[in-house]
């Protein structure tokens, strides 16, 4: 599998083969992703909502493919998170799961599917690995949430933790605002770090928060990191597939780094297809179905047949 490697600028510097072809490519894991926080590994992920996207993610060698609450806003155009509801996400899970092989599956755990007590979220968290077929559940929240992840991980099932910007706490954060600025916010975050390590966390989302905090969180726990707007000091790193690919409708996040441009794209070829129809264009003798040689003909010579027996009706008429 080939993959475009770029500048801090954005543009093409080369083509970096990452797995040799006819190679065969070993399923992730939580193990492996363990692995490769000790091994020195950069980790990677990006959201899918749909078959389409994660099968393309999947064949270019992405470690996580996270089906995450963001399609709230990116796939039903919600102004956030919050009204995302477990089975809208079991819909998106299971379609992206058809489309994932290698890559390890992760889901969100959508707002209000954890908050009530640990059975609802235990419930909950069952359901996005039985019907939609989930690796791994992501829960927004450190010390606080550590009681109810835990409780999800005695049902065996992963769990990835989430703090920083956590979008679901939009409302009490005011916006969605930098996290970890002051020394209170930097000590507040490593303790919610430290508990969800020791709750035994698959890894840690750090979204929002100063570089030079999440690397301090990174160095300091033993679970693997993978950083959205928190710098390059993290284990890993995520970002938005339709942010990558700029089908959006808002200006980006600063972290926000654009690999392509599938909106002008897409704009350009629904236009041309209109233009096309309005002239004619298309379809064109080539893009259509005929009939053969001797089913034309015989076509032909009956509907000559019935030319000649309207032609006769229309003179006996007359007469």
């Amino acid at each position: 599998m080939q993959a475009l490697s770029r500048n801090s600028g954005g543009a093409l510097e080369d083509i970096v083969s990452l797995t040799p072809i006819g190679v065969p490519r070993h399923k992730v894991t939580v193990a492996s992703l363990r692995d490769k926080k000790f091994q020195h590994e950069s980790i990677t992920c990006l959201t899918a909502y749909d078959y389409s996207s994660a099968r393309l993610i999947d064949e270019s060698d992405i470690d996580v493919v996270l089906v995450g609450d963001s399609l709230a806003m990116t796939m039903l155009g919600h102004e956030n998170t919050l009204s995302l509801t477990v089975d809208e996400m079991l819909h998106h899970v299971k379609a992206a799961r058809r489309g994932t092989k290698n890559a390890l599956l992760m889901a969100d755990m959508p707002y209000g599917s954890f908050h009530v007590n640990a059975e609802e979220a235990v419930r909950n968290a069952t359901r996005l690995v039985k019907e939609g077929g989930a690796e791994m559940v992501k829960v927004e929240g450190g010390e606080k949430r550590a009681d109810v992840i835990r409780r999800i991980i005695d049902a065996e099932i992963p769990v990835a933790g989430h703090i920083g910007l956590t979008p679901q706490s939009v409302n009490r954060m005011g916006g969605f605002k930098v996290q970890g600025k002051s020394l209170s916010d930097i000590e507040r975050l490593m303790r919610d770090a430290t508990e969800l390590d020791r709750a035994g966390v698959a890894c840690i989302f750090l979204e929002g928060i100063p570089r030079e905090v999440a690397e301090m969180i990174t160095n300091e726990v033993s679970t693997p990191t993978i950083g959205i707007g928190a710098g390059p000091g993290c284990d890993g790193q995520v970002l938005v597939f339709h942010d990558i690919l700029n089908p959006t409708f808002g200006p980006a996040a600063k972290f926000v780094r654009r690999y392509g441009d599938a909106a002008a794209e897409i704009t350009h070829a629904v236009q041309a297809f209109r233009a096309d129809i309005m002239s004619r264009q298309y379809p064109s003798d080539n893009e259509s179905y005929h009939l053969s040689a001797e089913t034309r003909q015989a076509l032909e010579t009956l509907l000559e047949r019935k030319r000649l027996m309207r032609a006769r009706r229309q003179i006996a008429a007359v007469e």
